[in-house]
């Protein structure tokens, strides 16, 4: 049964391979796509396949409820259809993984959050993994959860191996989240290192880019920083033309160098794309300073 169900598992994974990517960007500045992209590759998957035993097939048919609901964003319906899905069959390491990523949700808007919980999406991935110890995206899904909750040592035992992992298809996923444990850390040596095979393994990862450039930045290399940050921002990437926290970073540096008008651009940039969030307050309050 167990091996049955893996190979069902495997058949599934590409599923929610959309929401591996979310979390691949590993920072909640950059979740708010979990509604936006995560869907595309959800609504392509066919419905999951029910199995003779009754208990099996009462799980995946409330795995798929669990997942349609996440694919419109309703973070709550799912996880109640998460929490339902496990109730008939624990092992459903889909599910748990997915549990992982609504929990993630949750924190998206606001880290401090109740709703936030990142002990409960720690259990869910790690509920995934004793279900399916070769669920590699929720090896990675773990590593973040353990960033988020400045655990960057056990982070860091999770990813490593994970970026040596040939059989992982998403390596810049695995290098990324590895090189902002390291640039939480302080060593900013590792963290460039990590980041620059993250976008080397693909170029369009603009989170990555980002980090990258924060990691040159603390390194006192700004040049090489602000050609990260512009890497990030200035992609045909629909997502990556809305990362806010890079338009903060490169107006940061623009300012370093003194090119007042460039970080002027920047920060105007960063608070067009909603004034709202704490980065882009941040972004209006520092205009005022250089009227």
């Amino acid at each position: 049964m167990t091996s049955q169900r893996h190979r069902t598992a495997a058949t599934r994974a590409g599923c929610i391979r959309g929401a591996a990517a979310v979390v691949s960007m590993g920072s909640l500045l950059s979740f708010a796509s979990l509604t936006s992209f995560a869907p595309l590759a959800l609504a392509s998957c066919g419905g999951a396949q029910p199995s003779a035993q009754t208990s099996d097939a009462r799980s995946l048919a409330e795995y798929d409820l669990a997942r349609d609901s996440f694919q419109r964003g309703r973070l709550r319906e799912a996880l109640a259809h998460v929490e339902e899905a496990l109730s008939h069959d624990e092992d459903n390491a889909e599910a748990s993984y997915l549990g992982a990523l609504i929990l993630l949700g949750f924190c998206a808007g606001d880290a401090q959050s109740s709703d936030c919980r990142f002990d409960s999406a720690e259990k869910m991935a790690r509920r995934a993994l004793e279900a399916n110890p070769e669920m590699r995206d929720a090896k990675n899904a773990l590593g973040v959860i353990l960033v988020h909750q400045r655990r960057y040592d056990e982070a860091i035992a999770v990813l490593k191996p994970l970026t040596e992992d040939i059989l992982y298809a998403s390596p810049e996923k695995s290098w990324g989240n590895l090189g902002w444990a390291y640039l939480l850390k302080g060593r900013n040596d590792e963290a460039i290192d990590a980041l620059r095979r993250a976008v080397a393994a693909q170029p369009l990862f603009c989170v990555g880019q980002y980090r990258l450039g924060l990691a040159y930045e603390k390194r006192g290399e700004l040049d090489l920083a602000r050609e990260a940050l512009t890497r990030a921002v200035e992609t045909d990437q629909p997502e990556c033309t809305r990362l806010q926290d890079a338009f903060d970073a490169r107006a940061r540096i623009a300012e370093k160098r003194g090119l007042v008008d460039d970080a002027r651009a920047d920060l105007e940039r960063c608070r067009e794309i909603d004034a709202t969030t704490p980065v882009g307050q941040r972004c209006a309050a520092q205009l005022q300073t250089l009227q």
